[in-house]
């Protein structure tokens, strides 16, 4: 059943906090752009997560790629003898299916070139809360 549950006895985070479970349906977002990629004077990825964190999303992850290529077909790389400065970057983005659409067209103004996946997950999300 979806919703917050307590977790009796476990209390990872101390000074007497307890765990609550929320487990239920989510969106996963994924912007697949370039470490060079810019959005109003910043990297696209800074302002991407800027932007979501504005929109009160639960959350987003940057994760920079070692190596990988795009449309154009050229490998973007770290290793050292093809040293890239325009390496693969993944925005990733969980909430729920509203929040992800409400955030969809202010990304469309943001990206230029890149790919957007959206897949239906099942998310667990675990949160300490304070006793009252």
């Amino acid at each position: 059943m979806p919703g917050y549950l307590p977790l009796d006895g476990r209390s990872g985070t101390g000074h007497g906090a307890r765990l609550m479970r929320f487990e239920g349906p989510g969106t996963l977002l994924r912007i697949f752009i370039g470490e060079s990629d810019r959005w109003a004077g910043k990297p696209l990825y800074e302002a991407i997560v800027q932007v979501v964190r504005a929109e009160g999303l639960a959350g987003a992850t940057v994760i920079r790629g070692i190596e990988g290529f795009g449309a154009d077909s050229r490998i973007h790389t770290a290793r050292i003898l093809r040293l890239s400065e325009d390496l693969p970057v993944v925005v990733e983005i969980v909430d729920t299916p509203e929040n992800i659409e409400r955030i969809l067209p202010r990304l469309d103004e943001m990206i230029g070139e890149g790919l957007v996946t959206i897949e239906r997950v099942h998310v667990v999300f675990y949160r300490s809360s304070r006793p009252e």
